[in-house]
């Protein structure tokens, strides 16, 4: 019998407030308690340490436990950190697809803090990161379990009505794939440093092998084990999705494909392993080529060639990377973390040219 988690162990908590990203108590809570008159009391404030993008607060009321989300100071572009649209396909989502975060309010306010933020109800549970928590002993059968619910989530996702649900808005329409190639090719020449390959092959393969769209529906964009919350009673099971702020109308299989980018087995090299951050390792999980048969044979998708995704969400993956790597190279940033970021950009594209000649895996 496996041994799960107790919540002092595993739950997610927040904690202080980093310097620089103090919240406006007094602000908020006169705003949340006009849209909310049942709050009581003050709110008890902490930060959740993870959430790069965008900063999370925690709001401890004595009757309520609220999530606040508002963009980094000094955001110039709201379309970088539309808090309005993360909001807006939250709380369009809900009715349908019960595992979103139920929203509170939405503050556009700039007199309130000076950005705009948003307020939903907190889902009190455990988000696997890069290992299973202390104390979350589960079995290989469990963990399998686990995998198949968190791979079942984005399948419903995808089978969404976007036109019923009022979404069909939220992207451009047909032609999805070849925006990405076309967006994230040039958003990696933009980036690239002397230190890094051109990815010349690589974007000129993607570009010759773009494929009609399977479908369009609502995809998340950045579907992770540390984008999912679960029961802390049962560990297997997903009781929320969270971080939707990439969210929009697009190919389900190029959601699937970036997904596997972050999809780190066992039997990887030193590199990839290197890169992991979710517990995909761990006895039980479903491999990537597991991952892909089962959502093709659950949605009925047929793709002309696979390959072609899987390649993406690889080179995706490293232009993201890259993005980050350009602002320390440029000493826009001094975390050491990112120091050597460029070998992990070269070798991908090393690994995306080892999956174009062997056509997957």
């Amino acid at each position: 019998m496996a041994t799960h988690a107790t919540p002092s162990t595993s739950l997610d908590a927040p904690g202080s407030i980093r310097a620089g990203e103090e919240l406006n108590v007094a602000a908020v809570d006169a705003w949340l308690k006009q849209q909310v008159p049942t709050l009581e009391g003050s709110p008890t404030v902490t930060q959740f340490s993870g959430g790069a993008s965008n900063w999370t607060y925690r709001l401890k009321y004595p009757n309520r436990d609220l999530i606040l989300r508002r963009p980094p100071a000094g955001t110039k572009a709201k379309s970088a950190h539309d808090m309005s649209r993360e909001f807006r396909v939250q709380k369009a989502l809900k009715p349908t697809y019960p595992w979103v975060p139920e929203m509170v309010g939405l503050c556009q306010d700039p007199a309130i803090i000076g950005a705009d933020f948003y307020v939903m109800e907190r889902i009190e549970g455990i988000i696997p990161r890069a290992n299973m928590p202390r104390g979350m002993n589960l079995s290989p059968a469990e963990t399998r379990k686990l995998c198949l619910n968190v791979v079942d989530r984005l399948l419903e996702l995808h089978a969404v009505d976007a036109q019923a649900v009022g979404l069909s808005s939220l992207g451009k329409g047909a032609g999805y794939p070849r925006r990405q190639v076309e967006g994230w090719s040039d958003r990696y020449e933009k980036a690239r440093t002397w230190n890094v390959p051109s990815f010349k092959y690589v974007r000129a393969w993607l570009k010759d092998h773009i494929p009609d769209d399977v479908a369009t529906c609502v995809i998340h964009n950045d579907w992770r084990f540390d984008n999912v919350v679960l029961d802390p009673g049962d560990p297997t099971h997903v009781i929320g999705v969270l971080d939707w702020e990439m969210a929009t109308l697009g190919d389900p299989l190029m959601d699937l494909g970036s997904a596997l980018a972050y999809w780190v087995q066992t039997d990887d090299d030193f590199f990839m392993r290197a890169t992991r951050r979710q517990p995909t390792h761990v006895p039980g999980m479903l491999r990537r080529q597991e991952v892909v048969d089962y959502y093709l044979q659950r949605s009925g998708l047929k793709p002309a060639n696979w390959t072609f995704y899987e390649v993406f969400g690889i080179f995706r993956l490293a232009g993201i990377i890259q993005q980050i790597y350009y602002r320390y190279h440029h000493k826009q940033t001094r975390n050491p973390a990112f120091k050597n970021f460029w070998s992990l950009v070269t070798y991908f594209d090393w690994r995306c040219k080892r999956l174009i000649r062997k056509g997957g895996r």
